[in-house]
């Protein structure tokens, strides 16, 4: 059966370990804007998100890709990037509806979480628990939706915010 990510924002102290163990198993630094999985933090109110590939069904990034580089690992379910075919348009990043594809401007190509081939290493190291691999199910879609609004209500007071700023 296929696994998940399932994040609970509420546990999420901000820490950012998650991201530097991601830079450092795909990249080999420990440099969170490499990272495949972001922390988004909202100080004021005391809020921080994880924001990672929901490994979407239907995937928005993949039927988007004009040379068919996205696809899905038959093993691990990951949505997938095949860099000798990507040409960087960049395409995938705006289909994204939880912003969770990145931009590595040290190798220049599209990043997004892989789910480590199955073993992903930011649950390994998040003391809290707020990820977690788990297997795909009714109950674990419904804390993904839940975890998603929560990303979704974050970004739209952003983008106010930002509006407000100018």
């Amino acid at each position: 059966m296929e696994k998940i990510l399932v994040i609970d924002h509420e546990k999420c102290t901000g820490c950012r370990l998650c991201e530097l163990v991601c830079s450092v198993k795909h990249e080999g630094v420990s440099n969170p804007y490499r990272a495949r999985i972001k922390i988004v933090k909202w100080e004021m109110e005391g809020k921080m998100v994880p924001v990672v590939c929901q490994q979407c069904e239907d995937a928005p990034c993949m039927a988007v890709c004009p040379v068919q580089a996205i696809s899905r690992n038959e093993t691990t379910g990951a949505v997938q990037i095949d860099y000798d075919v990507c040409i960087g348009c960049r395409m995938c990043m705006n289909a994204c509806p939880f912003g969770a594809m990145g931009y590595d401007w040290v190798n220049k190509q599209v990043i997004k979480c892989d789910l480590c081939g199955g073993d992903p290493q930011c649950v390994k190291f998040c003391e809290t628990g707020a990820i977690q691999y788990v297997e795909k199910s009714s109950l674990n879609a419904t804390k993904q939706r839940k975890s998603a609004a929560a990303i979704v209500d974050v970004m739209s007071k952003a983008s106010t915010a930002f509006s407000n700023v100018g």
